[in-house]
């Protein structure tokens, strides 16, 4: 019997945190390169992607979840259903930075694992003079006693977003020639710089 790790061909990314915390604008800057400053509210969205990796297909899916709380069986589900998470705070909102940290404990408890694939994510980074949470705090909390990765990132001016859903993919078991091809997302990607991502969309990107 062998005891080779079996390549996923599917994997679920879900986005978490509070409202206006910047979850909708990171996935909308890393799938078609857009910002809107504009915040609306989101329900619930589920973006999907599928990459051609040397003959093999591997299906990405996106899921941008609600930040309000009016909607726990919703979250729950989301959690059960997803491989990796992303945990989204504001830098200038240290409450939405307390959010996440509920966030990972309803995640340890659905998941029943104590070290599931988390990367938590500092969004508006380029609010330097409003920052209320520092970085060097949150990186000892998520790092040292969390076991997982931190980033912080803006989307507005988009530092940092690529490396997001690059560290997401490195905690699951994907294709390795996956995460490079993030690079070359805007070649494969459809440009669309007036209409907000239709909901449960599905584009076939080739990037071997």
């Amino acid at each position: 019997m062998s005891l080779a790790v079996k390549e996923k061909n599917h994997v679920r990314l879900v986005f978490l945190g509070a409202a206006g915390v910047g979850k909708t604008a990171l996935i909308r800057r890393f799938l078609m390169d857009t910002f809107e400053p504009k915040h609306r509210r989101t329900v619930e969205e589920m973006h999907s992607r599928e990459y051609e990796v040397s003959g093999a297909t591997v299906k990405v899916e996106i899921l941008d979840t609600s930040g309000s709380y009016s909607f726990p069986a919703m979250r729950k589900l989301s959690i059960q259903n997803s491989d990796a998470f992303a945990l989204v705070y504001a830098v200038d909102n240290a409450e939405s930075f307390e959010s996440i940290k509920s966030l990972r404990e309803e995640i340890l408890e659905v998941k029943e694992d104590k070290f599931p694939p988390i990367v938590v994510v500092g969004n508006k980074a380029e609010l330097g003079g409003g920052r209320q949470v520092l970085a060097e705090d949150v990186l000892s909390l998520v790092e040292l006693d969390w076991n997982s990765r931190f980033l912080e990132a803006s989307a507005k001016e988009n530092n940092n977003v690529v490396e997001v859903f690059r560290e997401l993919l490195q905690q699951v078991n994907l294709p390795s020639r996956l995460s490079p091809a993030l690079r070359r997302r805007r070649e494969t990607f459809p440009q669309d710089n007036s209409l907000r991502p239709p909901m449960n969309k599905t584009n076939s990107c080739t990037v071997c």
